[in-house]
């Protein structure tokens, strides 16, 4: 059975009672500039709530939920071979909707949910040795869907369930291997939200706050040069509600358990719940903050899957549709012409 967070919201990215499944091409869809294309199926079992990071020109992809059981294999995917590589288990305990980041070469995973309990602890991948090694624990509350990013030579957690919606905000130092608590992110508390990283400040927008989809409609940037205090920065909101005309077909970037990846100068949402399972994609322009609406995705509506970029290169991974997990893996080429099924 599936574990609810509280008597009206259901786990994201992993539940839905109804499915609606959207025609993958909607009819503006050729209007609008660039492509998904196909790459080599996930050689892992399908699954949701999976997490990602990047060291070098590889990818790795590790946990999830495959519809029965929590999970904790660690795959490679090298882009230029388009082929994925088996590496050591995670020796902690299978779990989904966890955080991952990559710091100075490592990778690092930590919190989730194994099925019974939110988890806290921490853990670091070395690819070189293809070892793990046990860190300190996160020092915050136990959670799950909470975000996880690195810049500027340190990670970050930030918001997630616990019992409750959170957005404390905890700084870790991989040197002296401990936590510090920061000033809290200043958004909405959240779960199921997108974290990205552009030019050594990290962005934190979209999901679920109190069980609603359609109402967390803020976008914060974090900069770790500016004084305590100040680090957070508020962007134009996600959702129509200037009197300008730039948000005027803001419609539906709200999402919760979406997927996010950032190539150049600009950032990519797609896939998600905002009432059931979408396929919409929208690019954030950073120098312009303004968003600007691109090609669906081009498979099945899902919540759940992953994003990732490596070697300038954006994909979505993973993911299911109402209890089927997918093991498929989407390239997007932001400039290409769209064309269909490729």
């Amino acid at each position: 059975m599936y574990k609810l967070k509280n008597v009206t919201a259901i786990l994201l990215g992993v539940f839905g009672l109804l499915v609606i499944f959207p025609s993958c091409h909607p009819n503006n869809t050729t209007t609008q500039l660039g492509d998904w294309q196909t790459r080599s199926e996930f050689n892992g079992v399908a699954r949701s709530e999976a997490v990602s990071f990047t060291i070098g020109d590889s990818a790795f992809l590790a946990t999830g939920y495959d519809g029965t059981n929590r999970l904790g294999d660690l795959w490679k995917y090298d882009p230029a071979l388009n082929s994925w590589t088996q590496k050591a288990d995670l020796p902690g305990t299978p779990r989904s909707a966890a955080v991952a980041f990559a710091l100075n070469n490592k990778g690092y995973i930590g919190t989730g949910y194994d099925g019974a309990n939110s988890l806290n602890d921490f853990w670091q991948f070395d690819p070189a040795t293809n070892s793990w090694a046990k860190k300190a624990n996160f020092a915050g509350t136990p959670r799950y869907d909470a975000v996880g990013f690195a810049v500027m030579g340190k990670g970050y957690i930030s918001t997630g369930y616990d019992g409750n919606y959170t957005k404390d905000f905890w700084q870790y130092n991989d040197a002296t291997d401990s936590w510090v608590a920061m000033t809290s992110f200043p958004g909405f508390k959240r779960s199921g939200a997108v974290a990205f990283v552009h030019d050594n400040k990290a962005y934190i927008c979209t999901g679920n706050n109190n069980g609603a989809t359609t109402t967390v409609n803020d976008l914060m940037v974090y900069d770790p040069t500016q004084p305590d205090g100040a680090y957070w920065t508020a962007k134009r909101q996600i959702t129509n509600v200037s009197t300008d005309s730039y948000d005027d077909t803001y419609l539906d970037i709200t999402r919760t358990n979406a997927a996010a990846f950032v190539i150049g100068d600009t950032a990519y949402i797609a896939t998600g719940n905002s009432g059931s399972a979408i396929t919409t994609c929208w690019a954030y322009i950073f120098a312009q903050d303004l968003w600007v609406k691109k090609t669906n995705f081009e498979n099945s509506a899902r919540e759940g899957a992953i994003g990732f970029t490596v070697s300038g290169r954006g994909y979505i991974a993973t993911g299911r549709s109402g209890n089927s997990p997918f093991d498929d893996i989407m390239e997007f080429l932001p400039n290409a012409a769209y064309v269909a099924n490729n």
